[in-house]
Formats: structure tokens, sequence, C-alpha cells
């Protein structure tokens, strides 16, 4: 028989174990600062918490997360609107805009193509892509920018063939990344370097 401690204790190490790469033991240890913390503190984390749930929301242009519908990004008259592109997450545009090297904008499409995990193209937010690049577009230029590895390829694939009709000049990034690594662990200097070495 194994001690579960008080039931509001065992629901937020519960909770904190989903979250990825936590752990039942790293939930323990986070469930305990949390009870050690102040109320403040703890008020604050919470408000935060929901803030997050409430007020964040995807950009009906490029469905990257933001707090503004167009966001930021979308809506910055210095970036140049004739270059999209175009990455897997969210977090993958975060790690481009680390770099600095790239002044366009994005469409985020929320994952990448996997037979093997039940996703299709529809899944995806490729029609929308499309649909931005329909006639009267000032658009010259696709980056694409998916991860190195095969739901990638297969991905950039995809959507070369469903470009390309469109006379839109098409680019995929350099093979500077590792393969089968995920462009939010790469270091600015590398992606920055496959960047400007994009073909």
């Amino acid at each position: 028989m194994t001690w579960e401690g008080p039931k509001p204790i065992s629901r937020v190490v519960e909770g904190l174990s989903r979250l990825p790469g936590i752990g039942p033991k790293t939930a323990q240890r986070l469930t305990y600062y949390l009870l050690r913390a102040s109320r403040e503190q703890v008020g604050e984390l919470a408000d935060a918490l929901r803030d997050l749930k409430d007020n964040v929301k995807l950009c009906s242009t490029c469905f990257n997360i933001s707090d503004q519908d167009p966001c930021h990004i979308c809506t910055n008259p210095r970036r140049d609107q004739s270059t999209i592109c175009v990455v897997e997450e969210p977090l993958d545009l975060v790690a481009i805009e680390r770099t600095a090297r790239f002044g366009g904008v994005y469409h985020v499409l929320h994952g990448a193509i996997s037979p093997m995990d039940g996703i299709g193209p529809d899944e995806l937010r490729i029609r929308p892509l499309i649909s931005r690049l329909g006639p009267g577009t000032k658009v010259q230029e696709v980056i694409l920018a998916t991860n190195p590895n095969l739901e990638g390829d297969a991905t950039a694939m995809y959507i070369t063939k469903l470009v390309e009709p469109l006379g839109i000049k098409i680019t995929r990034l350099a093979r500077g990344l590792p393969i089968g690594g995920d462009l939010e662990y790469a270091d600015e200097i590398t992606l920055g370097n496959a960047f400007a070495g994009r073909s």
C-alpha cells in the first residue's frame, strides 16, 4: 500500500505529472515547493495560468499563438509581407525569431504530416496557407522551415506540390541542421546559418 497524502496534494501532483517532461518525482517536488511558497506566489501563478487560457489565441492570419488577432508579427509594417516562412509549431517560430535573421512573416502548421500518428494534410493549417497565396497575393517566396526529419520532409514535399503551380518561389532551409532534430532545440548560430544558406 502506497501513501498518497492529502487529496489536494495528490491532485496537484497528478496534474503536474501530466505536463511533458515532468515525471511523478518532479511533480511531487514542485507540489511541495508550491506548498511552502507564499499565498501571493501561488496566486500569481494561478492567475498567470488563467490568463494564459483566457487571453491567448491563434492569429487568424498565420496561426501563431498571440494575445491579439492578427498577431504583432502580421501587423508589423516593418515585416516583409512578400516572404512567408512555414513552420510546424509556434516554438519553431520562436527559435527563428531568436536568430534575428528573418524579417518576413510566418505560417504555423501546428504539426507535420504523419500517417503513423493519423495526421494528414487536413489536420494541419495547409489550406489557409494556400489561401494566403491566392490571386492578388504579394507573396514572392515561401520558405519551408519544417523539421529535417521524415515527417517534416513529407510535409515540405506536399506543400511544394501545391505551391509550385502558383509560380511562387519555394525554398527550404539549408541542411546545416541535424537530421532528426527539432528546430526549437537548434542554437541561434546553426539556425541562422541554415537560413542564410537556404536553397
